[in-house]
């Protein structure tokens, strides 16, 4: 759950820290007074998209942060956190998100650096937000099949699984025949190109660091005079006129005899005699390559134009010598499966029936299961919906006929709704109002809260455009919800707001010609004053102040039933 959240620099939002409990919270306010804005502060932190618009005038970055507290150990955000190498002590999780006035995000987690990719996996594992304009997995029927899915959970987890894994080798080897399906022109084009192509590589007769063994080579024969007149220079130092090892050969024969008659000039000679005998076997050496050195102009032009073969193959086909072969490899294999191409398809074709037959079978698995999962997702719907009076609404899961295969089998479902007697079933996008949208939302969430492992629900105006009963089944239902999950709510109606366990009252003010949100718990008397201005609009009077009461006590019994 959401245990705390603070905002810094966001928007109208100078700085604000509030501590959220479990159950329902609510926020009420008039409408501008940044209510929404606390929730697209809440957005960003769940990995929502950024701007720079957001930070607050004047300011060079907005600093966002959310506390959560998971309370169970075998949680799977757990596992995918481990998995980042991010620990978590005692089930706290802090998600940081900071905006800078470059548009750019830094975001954190537990204190780590992570991609903001990373923070919207996390964040979206836990928490849920919803808006009087996010229905679109209800509105768009591509979404229905993920929600059906989702409702069948384990049922049509592992089938599902098996199935998408196979699609996907199935479409690769598909793609793959694709290719070798080309035109005529097309294909002698590709085989011609490499088959030159190939040629060249294999006249080269490229060798693994040959090109490095070239450059010393080079390197060796252009300062071919230098090193014959320094190795020159240091042979005769050794052993030529200057005789400096006959010298060295004199110390050596001194400290030997001075060392039989004292023993502190024995580690000296010994010194002097590994010296003697090491420079003796140095000046060899040196002699035998004085003896072996020649210059060979012709060499060193054979070298130079090899490296520039290699340089030029390294601008058509690879930065090293390792990705030119690497390249040859790959161009001789297409090369062989065009050439055979006719026997490549044939065989690709085989095998893309043997597979397809495969998937079908799996896919008539995943349609059963969808087909009675689909039918106890209807009575489940229309339970709730008959708790938020549309009791005369008929739903169906209707399976579409679909003859193709893709990511998700062969079915292509639609939600189907009708909302007035006599009225036949029709897709739901087509028919629902703004309205009974919400209510099929709060349906659908009800059913999934409890089985979802999201820790936080957020409902942000998603009671707009009802009133009355509908208004008062509403607010029972998202009250029925945060039994099981946190639950913070943006909302309009008192109804609602009586049912919180935890009121918020947020208010817009202007100091010094700048505007600012505060955010207040509201208890007891003042409670009731909101609850009053929100069922008469601006005037409080004994009336209203009298059905505020009414409406905290009434909400008070129905919240005892329901736990």
């Amino acid at each position: 759950m959401l245990r705390e959240l603070s905002i810094r620099n966001f928007a109208i939002i100078d700085e604000l820290t509030v501590s959220f409990a479990e159950g329902l919270t609510v926020l009420t306010g008039e409408t501008g007074a940044g209510k929404s804005i606390i929730i697209d502060a809440v957005h960003l932190i769940a990995g929502g998209r950024g701007s720079a618009e957001f930070i607050r005038h004047g300011e060079k970055k907005a600093e966002l942060e959310g506390l959560f507290q998971i309370q169970s150990s075998g949680h799977y955000i757990h596992e995918k956190l481990d998995d980042l190498g991010i620990e978590v002590e005692e089930g706290t999780i802090i998600l940081r998100r900071d905006l800078n006035s470059t548009g750019k995000s830094v975001c954190r987690i537990n204190g780590k650096l992570v991609p903001l990719s990373v923070l919207r996996d996390i964040g979206g594992r836990l928490i849920d937000i919803h808006g009087q304009h996010e229905n679109q997995e209800l509105m768009d029927e591509r979404f229905h099949i993920q929600l059906l899915d989702q409702y069948a959970g384990a049922h049509i987890a592992d089938k599902k699984q098996q199935y998408v894994q196979q699609f996907a080798a199935y479409r690769k080897l598909k793609q793959e025949a694709s290719a070798l399906a080309m035109d005529e022109q097309r294909i002698a084009q590709r085989i011609d190109l490499y088959q030159f192509q190939i040629k060249e590589l294999e006249d080269a007769n490229l060798q693994l660091g040959e090109d490095d063994e070239l450059l010393d080579e080079r390197k060796r024969l252009n300062n071919f005079h230098k090193i014959y007149e320094r190795t020159s220079v240091a042979y005769d130092a050794i052993l030529g006129e200057q005789k400096g090892l006959d010298w060295i050969g004199d110390a050596m024969s001194a400290l030997e005899d001075v060392a039989q008659l004292d023993d502190q000039f024995s580690e000296s000679s010994e010194a002097v005699s590994s010296a003697f005998y090491a420079l003796q076997d140095a000046a060899y050496e040196v002699k035998a390559v004085l003896d072996m050195l020649e210059f060979d102009p012709e060499r060193l032009n054979e070298v130079e134009q090899r490296l520039a073969l290699i340089q030029s193959l390294k601008r058509k086909y690879g930065a090293t010598i390792d990705d030119i072969l690497t390249y040859y490899g790959k161009i001789d294999a297409e090369l062989q499966q065009l050439v055979n191409r006719d026997e490549t398809i044939r065989q690709h074709d085989a095998q893309l029936a043997k597979m397809e037959a495969a998937l079908r079978e799996l896919a008539d698995e995943l349609t059963a299961i969808r087909k009675e999962q689909g039918e106890r997702l209807a009575e489940a719907i229309m339970e709730q919906l008959r708790a938020l009076h549309m009791e005369k609404a008929q739903f169906v899961v209707k399976f579409l006929e679909q003859d193709s295969l893709d990511v998700n089998g062969q079915d292509h479902v639609a939600f189907y709704i009708a909302t007035n007697v006599g009225e036949p079933p029709k897709s739901l996008p087509k028919v629902a109002s703004g309205g009974e949208l919400s209510r099929m939302m709060l349906a659908l969430k009800t059913i999934f809260s409890s089985t979802a492992g999201i820790t936080s629900i957020i409902f942000d105006e998603v009671d707009t455009g009802v009133s009355g009963r509908v208004a008062q089944a509403i607010a029972e239902k998202i009250a029925a919800i945060s039994i099981g999950s946190q639950v913070l709510c943006i909302s309009h109606l008192p109804q609602v707001a009586a049912m919180a366990d935890h009121h918020y009252f947020i208010k817009k003010e202007v100091e010094q010609n700048r505007t600012f949100t505060t955010l207040t718990e509201i208890v007891e008397q003042e409670r009731t004053e909101e609850l009053s201005r929100m069922l008469s609009g601006i005037e409080i009077t004994e009336l209203t102040l009298q059905h505020a009461n009414e409406l905290l006590k009434l909400a008070d019994e129905r919240k005892q039933k329901m736990r």
